[in-house]
Parts: C-alpha cells; sequence; structure tokens
C-alpha cells in the first residue's frame, strides 16, 4: 500500500487528496481516470445541462491535472504546497551540501600540495627504509596512517564547534537542530575514508616511488616528478576561489536588489493588527453586518489616537501564504485570478498607484455592490485595452470595472505579479472574514502610537493578546530563506579565501625557499630586486590566472540556475567577474610578492657558503 497526494494544478481551484492505492504500480493508470472523470465525464455532463460543446464548457470551467506524487517525498520535493510542515527547501539543502563539498576539496587539494610540497625533506627517510627492507606498500601504509590520525582530530574538532555553534546556527535558521553522532555514523565514516584516501593516497604512493640511490645523493630536488600533478591542484584551488569571490558577490547583489526593489506598494509605516472577533458573533443572522459595525467602531477610535494617518482592512496579506485563485469570467472565458476583497482606502494607505479610472469612493452607493478595480496583469490576460465600463462575473454577479492599478508584489520575489481583481468588502458580504486592520502610523512617534493603540486593543480584544507587524517587514521575511543563504555564502566565502590563502603561502614559502640558491647566485651576478620579483612570482600569477578562467563557465551556470528562482531577478553583470578577478589576483599577488621580497633581503653569503 502506499499513500499519495493529488493536487489540481491547473483547476481555477487547487484541491488536494490523500490516496491509498491498492496497487503502487498502477499509479498512473489511476492519474489517468482521476482526470477522465473530471476532464472527460464532468465536463461533458455540464456541457449538455448547459447546452454547449464539451470544448466551449471546458473553456469556460478549465481543466483539471492531476499529478500523484508519494506522501515520503512530498516535504523537499512535493509539486504544490499545502502540507502542515510546509515544503523544505531542497535546494537550499543541495547548495550548502555542493559549497561544503568544494571546501572540503579545497582543503584536500591544500593538503595534497603541502605533502608533496614537503616531500623531499622526508627523502632520504624513506631511502633509509628501503635500504633496512621496507616495501613500497609499507611507506603508504606508513603514511596513510599519518593521514589517518590527523582526519581523526580534525573531525573531532569539527564535531566539538558544531556543538558550540549549533545554537547560533539554529536561532540563524529558526530550526531546532540536535547533534545526534548516531545518526551520521556512516556518513562520518564515509567522510574520513574518502578524504584519507584522496588526502593521504596520492602523497603516499608519490613518495614511496622515491628512487632509493638518487635521494640518498642529494639529487632529489632536480626531479621534476609531480610536479604537473602539484600545479594542476593549486589551478583547481584557485578555480573554487574564484567560483566562491564571484558567486557570492551575485546572490549580495540579488537580495540587494529585491530589498531595494520598487514593490508597487509601501508598507514600512503601515501595520497590520490582528483582530479576533468572538465566535457568538459570526454564528448571529446578522453576522455580517454585526462585524463590519464593530470594525468600523474600532476604525473610528483608532482614529482618535494621536499619530494615526489611516485606517482600513481587507482579505489581503503580504507573506506570501495566500497564492489562491479563482473563477472570473469575462466575454464568457473562464480566467484564474485572484479576488481581494478590501475596505475603502486601501490602495492610498499604501501608495499602490490607479493608472486608469478611479478608487473605491464612499459617496458612490454602487461601489458596495457592482464595482471592480483590477491590476495591469489581469487586464493583459484578459486583453482588455479599454477596461474601463467592461464586466466580470464573479460568484455569478456581475461587477463593472471602474479602474485598473499599477501591479504591486504580493507574493514572494519568487512568484511574478497574479491577475487580481478587488471589489469592497461589502460586495458579497464578506466582512465575516475581517482578521486584521491596516493602521497606518506618522514616522515621527511611532512606539508611543503603538503603545496606544494596544492600551486600546486590550478593550475591543480581549481574548487574545495584541500582536502587529510592519507590512515591509512582513513582505521582506518571503526572500528571507535568500537573504540566510547570502550570509551563509559570504561566510563560506571567508572561509574558502582564509584557507586558498594558507595554501598559497604555504606552498609560495616552500618553493621560493628551494630556490634561495638560485636567488643568491642571480643577486651576486647583479640582478636587480624587481626582476627577481617578477621571476619568483609570474607563476602564481599564471596559475591565478589559468583558475579564474575554469571556475568562469561554471559559476555562470550556477548561478544562472539559481537566479531562475526569481520572477523578479538581476541580469548577471560583468562586474562581479571583474571584482572576482580584481580580488583573486590582489590578494595572489600581495602574499607572493611579500614573500618573495623578504626573500630577495636574505643574507646570500648563507646559500653561497652552502655545500
Amino acid at each position: 500500500m502506499k499513500e499519495l497526494t493529488t493536487s489540481g494544478l491547473m483547476n481555477p481551484f487547487i484541491l488536494k487528496l490523500l490516496l491509498k492505492v491498492k496497487d503502487p504500480a498502477k499509479v498512473d493508470l489511476t492519474r489517468q481516470k482521476l482526470e477522465r472523470l473530471y476532464n472527460h465525464d464532468f465536463i461533458t455532463r455540464l456541457a449538455k445541462e448547459a447546452g454547449f460543446t464539451p470544448k466551449v464548457m471546458a473553456k469556460k470551467v478549465g481543466y483539471f491535472t492531476v499529478i500523484l506524487e508519494p506522501l515520503s517525498k512530498a516535504r523537499l520535493h512535493s509539486v504544490g504546497d499545502g502540507y502542515p510542515e510546509t515544503r523544505g527547501n531542497y535546494q537550499f539543502l543541495m547548495i550548502m551540501m555542493g559549497l561544503s563539498v568544494l571546501i572540503l576539496i579545497l582543503s584536500i587539494v591544500n593538503y595534497i600540495n603541502l605533502a608533496t610540497a614537503n616531500a623531499v625533506k622526508r627523502a632520504k627517510e624513506v631511502g633509509v627504509r628501503k635500504i633496512s627492507g621496507a616495501s613500497k606498500g609499507d611507506i603508504i601504509i606508513q603514511f596513510l596512517f599519518e593521514t589517518s590520525l590527523t582526519t581523526s582530530f580534525s573531525i573531532l574538532l569539527a564535531l566539538v564547534i558544531v556543538e558550540l555553534v549549533l545554537p547560533y546556527y539554529n536561532n540563524f535558521l529558526n530550526k531546532n537542530i540536535v547533534l545526534l553522532a548516531s545518526q551520521f555514523y556512516i556518513q562520518l565514516i564515509l567522510i574520513f575514508i574518502i578524504t584519507v584516501l584522496t588526502a593521504g593516497l596520492l602523497p603516499a604512493i608519490y613518495i614511496s616511488n622515491f628512487k632509493t640511490f638518487k635521494v640518498l645523493k642529494g639529487n632529489f630536488e632536480r626531479s621534476k616528478n609531480g610536479i604537473w600533478l602539484r600545479n594542476g591542484m593549486f589551478v583547481l584551488q584557485f578555480a573554487i576561489a574564484a567560483f566562491f569571490i564571484i558567486g557570492s558577490n551575485i546572490v549580495y547583489q540579488q537580495i540587494e536588489y529585491l530589498q531595494n526593489k520598487d514593490l508597487g506598494f509601501k508598507g514600512d509605516q503601515v501595520i497590520s493588527v490582528c483582530l479576533n472577533f468572538p465566535s457568538i458573533e459570526h454564528q448571529s443572522e446578522n453576522a455580517e453586518q454585526i462585524i463590519y459595525n464593530k470594525y468600523s467602531m474600532i476604525k473610528q477610535r483608532l482614529y482618535k489616537i494621536k499619530g494615526v494617518q489611516q485606517v482600513s482592512t481587507g482579505l489581503i496579506c503580504f507573506d506570501g501564504s495566500d497564492n489562491s485563485i479563482s473563477p472570473v469570467l469575462y466575454n464568457n472565458e473562464l480566467y484564474k485570478e485572484r479576488i481581494i476583497n478590501l475596505d475603502y482606502g486601501m490602495f492610498e494607505m499604501l501608495h499602490i498607484k490607479i493608472i486608469k479610472g478611479r478608487d473605491f469612493d464612499k459617496k458612490i452607493a454602487s461601489d458596495t455592490v457592482n464595482s471592480v478595480i483590477i491590476n495591469e496583469t489581469a487586464a493583459k490576460l484578459m486583453n482588455l485595452k479599454s477596461p474601463l465600463g467592461k464586466e466580470l462575473v464573479i460568484r455569478d454577479q456581475k461587477l463593472k470595472i471602474i479602474g485598473v492599478i499599477r501591479d504591486f508584489n504580493l507574493l514572494s520575489p519568487e512568484i511574478k505579479v497574479p491577475p487580481i481583481a478587488f471589489h469592497h468588502i461589502k460586495t458579497f458580504d464578506m466582512a465575516h472574514n475581517i482578521d486584521k486592520v491596516y493602521i497606518k502610523l506618522n514616522a515621527d512617534d511611532s512606539e508611543n502610537t503603538i503603545a496606544n493603540i494596544e492600551k486600546l486593543w486590550s478593550k475591543v480584544d480581549t481574548e487574545y493578546p495584541f500582536k502587529y507587524d510592519f507590512v515591509d517587514k512582513q513582505y521582506a521575511r518571503t526572500y528571507e530563506s535568500y537573504s540566510k543563504q547570502k550570509s551563509l555564502f559570504s561566510l563560506l566565502n571567508i572561509v574558502v579565501i582564509l584557507i586558498a590563502l594558507f595554501g598559497l603561502f604555504s606552498l609560495a614559502s616552500y618553493s621560493i625557499q628551494r630556490r634561495m640558491k638560485e636567488i643568491a647566485i642571480r643577486k651576486t651576478l647583479g640582478a636587480e630586486t624587481n626582476i627577481l620579483l617578477t621571476e619568483l612570482s609570474k607563476q602564481y600569477i599564471l596559475y591565478c590566472l589559468a583558475g579564474f578562467f575554469i571556475a568562469v563557465i561554471p559559476v555562470y551556470y550556477f548561478l544562472t540556475k539559481w537566479l531562475e528562482n526569481f520572477a523578479f531577478r538581476i541580469n548577471i553583470p560583468l562586474f562581479p567577474f571583474i571584482l572576482g578577478f580584481m580580488t583573486l589576483f590582489s590578494l595572489t599577488l600581495l602574499i607572493v610578492l611579500l614573500r618573495a621580497y623578504k626573500a630577495t633581503k636574505t643574507d646570500i653569503l648563507k646559500y653561497l657558503k652552502y655545500e
């Protein structure tokens, strides 16, 4: 038996059902039968009753698409939302795992580079051991064991760090993650084995292949074995660093764009206050009128509070939680749109611009009976070039378009502005759904104003505590997860740059140290310091250039994919690539030149006397 959920995603209404199928192998057949039940049988019956052809009726009522998905995968991979725990951000998990793997690769590359670069210091040890009877396998096991010890201590230290920072991490993500080692023993062991094999095996094989007599005579330094591999990994290190620098800059620019983008409304001084009417009022015969009158009374009392500019209400929220759609009929054709009812003054309060026609007017009685305002997207959807005066049918009632407003963001920036039709809250007697009041405050003394509103609320809503939220902050939370991605990406970027610079400094120091005798001879022959600096640093500049160009295509591809999450997004500019290159180039040049300059100022006699 298998549990599945079905969603009608193309219908004006999104329906979710939990099904338990007898034979999981016939899931697709079940899906086809469900679609046929609605799209053929039900529509054919409706068409016959209304006197239309099935094709015309299908156009009027819409099609129903069934999607069956296992409940076991719904938490991370669901096509539709609506589960109690909501849908997890699978892409965010994959991004974090991918970045963590890149950091691990960078660390392993650093270890291999340093291990092979320092191999010469242990060359004679290996030669003596081979003469004493040690086989190549014995030497490999020895170096793998040494790497195992280093990795073990690193993992233990990492677990301690994780335990210490976990409370801050939970606070950052609003989670309650607990470190239970028993749950990831296999992953921990797997990471240990992969790290030991990749970081330890290559240097171990490289060192075990030393020619015994050659290294005992001190000729190892003239060998070129393994240099190509070390240089290749050095380039990879620069590529990973460039990926992080460029990527974090693009992520930063996208989040900044969302934070500064014109949303089509202004909610910085508008608060949303929760309002809970007693259930007894909902059950009375004149519930709609009683609730509306009570709301009107609260509205009047709010206006008496110093600092309150405007008050209104509406079945509208800016936290991205309501993405429902309803049927709207125009010219005998069905359209799927958001239907929002609201009170007078809502558009004015939020600075939502009316581009055609007018707003709802208290002086015109018909505005609470048969008037509707649509947004630009709805006008485009219905191909209304001159929308004023046109009639829409909503809930079997004809409403006349009196205005068109400019599109404004209501949902997450991942979603395009939907087509919306607005009507007054009294048009369909929707007052019983009032659950919040929107209040615009003066910016001068908003804290005292909110405190006075709270005092009033303790009298008008005695059952529930006073709760409010600023509209702009409400909307900002719709892309909060991406803001956190930006912060984490920036933090990881710092970690990667530090690891890369540490590896660069260590390897540059070792490489320059091996060339000290050459530097001493060239200085004796009259070579100038700037020429020596150029000679010592040029190879690292080439590695930096190669790594940067290798990173360009992957970072462009993956960041383009990431930006596809947003309906409102930047085009990837050239600046992050220029900045990434300049940052990487400058840091490389700074580290290498500092180390090289120090080498050129060393006493040359010390190296000329050697041997």
